[in-house]
């Protein structure tokens, strides 16, 4: 559960426990040797209204800064409220007049920005989310057909164009991208199968708009899944044009296909959540998972290779120079180098956060990440070495490291 989802969760909470201890209190009133059930209330009250504040703060560090000032503003007056009620309660001469109605009124702004600062998909009324799953399942169907589509114009307009080793390269490059297309049509189609043998075994007495809107938050997981898949695949074929005009990088394709699988094994994990794990067809899609990875590291290799193929190497010759200018150039040589790794940490830094806030916007449960680790590796395509394609060593690991949705999967 998201930060947010569980802020509006406590916020919720701390409303219903405002209730009892409006009716604790008037009890008191009528009976003051007999404090039990006011004391009872109090309690819960005062855990689940801390638990609000602490959840409202941190949810404020990871707000846009109008939400994240209200937010904090709101949660200092819900203790201020809070201890000025609990204050009241303790003095005779207030304890007649103590009144919850303030908090209830700050809780109630809290809660509202909470819903505010949901993801998006989490506004769709309940009895839509069937209807949605199958629409993206759909456009993520199409997205994929028109990004097969279009890799063939760019096959047949790459024979017209260019010759020679540009033409292999092409070529080589862009059969991958095809193979890469067809193993994810069919991993739809088999993730589309247990979805529909899920519902089938899961729903009993229940329609199937009322088993996804029962299990919203799976519902939502599947929504997300097949929308990062279909913008996976639109943005692989327009890297692929440019590298194929040689108006992009190489780099781009790379990681695109690292994406791509992520998304992938995304939708896996979406999927198998509450799968049977004897299922046939769960095995049928663990299987279609395995050959994306398969053919998403082809599209690198074959990425890798082509920009080896077509680079022209400088031939390092320093036969000429002497031995001042030969240090002058060994000095200079070292100030790129550590400007290069400067450079690469922070780049690392920044990439660690922005996954951060992608998974914080994502709103996917943690279940089913951990679900997706068995069909993909978890090492970060980010930190590893373009040769060996091994674990590169990081002086901060552990926030460029940070786990993300897509962060699971690499090419080994």
């Amino acid at each position: 559960m998201t930060t947010t989802h569980y802020l509006i969760s406590r916020a919720e909470a701390t409303l219903s426990s405002i209730d009892k201890v409006k009716k604790g209190h008037a009890d008191y009133l009528r009976n003051m040797g007999e404090a039990g059930g006011l004391l009872r209330a109090l309690t819960q009250f005062s855990h689940l209204a801390a638990d609000t504040i602490i959840n409202g703060s941190a949810t404020a560090h990871m707000a846009p800064t109008d939400h994240a000032d209200r937010l904090t503003e709101n949660c200092r007056g819900c203790a201020t409220q809070s201890l000025q009620y609990l204050k009241d309660l303790k003095t005779k001469t207030t304890l007649q007049r103590a009144d919850p109605a303030s908090i209830r009124i700050v809780v109630q702004k809290i809660l509202h920005l909470g819903q505010e600062l949901r993801p998006k998909g989490m506004d769709v009324r309940q009895e839509e989310l069937g209807d949605l799953v199958d629409k993206e399942m759909a456009a993520t169907s199409a997205a994929i057909e028109e990004a097969v589509r279009r890799i063939d114009e760019m096959m047949n307009q790459a024979r017209k164009d260019t010759t020679g080793i540009k033409l292999e390269v092409n070529e080589r490059i862009l059969n991958s991208c095809t193979d890469l297309m067809k193993a994810i049509r069919m991993l739809i189609i088999a993730s589309t199968d247990l979805q529909k043998e899920i519902v089938e075994g899961g729903r009993g007495a229940a329609t199937i708009k009322e088993f996804y809107a029962k299990n919203s938050r799976w519902t939502e997981g599947l929504i997300s899944a097949a929308k990062a898949v279909g913008w996976g695949a639109t943005e692989m074929v327009e890297s692929a044009d440019k590298v194929v005009l040689h108006t992009g990088k190489y780099e781009e394709l790379i990681v695109c296909s690292h994406e791509i699988a992520a998304s992938t094994a995304q939708l896996v994990a979406a999927s198998k959540v509450k799968a049977d794990r004897h299922s046939k067809k769960l095995s049928v899609l663990q299987h279609a998972s395995r050959n994306v990875n398969e053919m998403a590291a082809n599209v690198v290799a074959s990425t890798r290779t082509g920009q080896e193929n077509l680079e022209e190497k400088d031939t390092m010759d320093f036969s000429g120079l002497s031995l001042i200018k030969l240090r002058r150039e060994e000095m200079e040589s070292q100030v790129k180098v550590l400007e290069l790794e400067n450079h690469l940490e922070n780049e690392r830094l920044r990439l660690g956060e922005l996954r951060k806030k992608h998974y914080e916007l994502a709103g996917v449960p943690l279940e089913q990440i951990s679900e997706g680790n068995g069909d993909a590796p978890s090492a970060d395509p980010a930190t590893m070495s373009p040769k060996s394609r091994k674990p590169a060593l990081m002086k901060k690991p552990a926030l460029a490291q940070k786990p993300s949705i897509a962060a699971k999967t690499i090419f080994k």
